[in-house]
C-alpha cells in the first residue's frame, strides 16, 4: 500500500517557496500572468485576459493540488504548478497546469521548480507524468530536458473537456541521473 500523498505541500527551495494556492492570490497570480508573451506558445494564448484567467483560477483553486510559486527574493507570486492523478492512471501522480511569469524564463527557475517538486513527488511514486497539448512545443522541449519520455498520445479530460495530449512519464531513475548531473 502506497502511503498517503500530500497534494498541496510546502516546498522551499534556494529561490523558490512553492506553498498552496488560496482564493486571496487571485490579484497577485494574474499580475504574475498578465502579459500576453507568457502564452504566446500556449493553447490558451487568452489566458493573459483577466476574466479568461478567472476561470482557470477557478479550476486550479477548485481542484486542490495547485501551489503557488514565489520568488523568494522579491516575496511575489511568480505563477503556479499543480499535481493531480491522471484521469488514465488514477493510481499515479502528473504534473501541470504550469506557467512561470515570462521574465524568469531562460534561467534556473523551472528546474529549481520541478525539483522541488518531482523531490517530493518521488518520495512516494517511482514516476511522474507530464500532460502537454501537441502544439506546446516550449513544454515538450522543457519536459524532454528533464529527461522525460514520450510515452504515448490520448484523448483525455483534465480540465472539463476532452482534448489530445502528449503523454510523457518521468521514471525516478531518469531524473536522478538528470538531477545529479546538473
Amino acid at each position: 500500500m502506497r502511503p498517503a500523498f500530500d497534494l498541496a505541500p510546502e516546498l522551499t527551495g534556494e529561490t523558490l517557496h512553492l506553498r498552496p494556492l488560496r482564493q486571496d492570490d487571485f490579484e497577485a497570480l494574474h499580475a504574475a500572468a498578465s502579459d500576453p508573451a507568457t502564452w504566446a506558445g500556449h493553447p490558451a494564448r487568452n489566458r493573459h485576459e483577466r476574466d479568461v484567467f478567472r476561470g482557470y483560477f477557478d479550476f486550479l483553486l477548485a481542484g486542490g493540488g495547485t501551489l503557488a510559486i514565489i520568488d523568494r527574493s522579491r516575496g511575489r507570486i511568480i505563477g503556479c504548478s499543480r499535481y493531480y492523478a491522471p484521469p488514465d492512471r488514477p493510481d499515479e501522480i502528473a504534473i501541470g497546469f504550469t506557467f512561470i511569469d515570462n521574465a524568469y524564463w531562460g534561467g534556473a527557475t523551472n528546474f529549481e521548480l520541478k525539483r522541488l517538486m518531482l523531490g517530493h513527488a518521488f518520495s512516494t511514486f517511482d514516476a511522474v507524468w507530464f500532460h502537454i497539448d501537441p502544439t506546446n512545443l516550449r513544454s515538450q522541449k522543457a519536459t524532454g530536458k528533464l529527461g522525460a519520455v514520450h510515452a504515448y498520445d490520448a484523448t483525455l479530460d483534465l480540465s472539463g473537456t476532452p482534448v489530445a495530449w502528449m503523454c510523457f512519464r518521468l521514471d525516478r531513475d531518469a531524473w536522478e541521473t538528470r538531477a545529479g548531473g546538473r
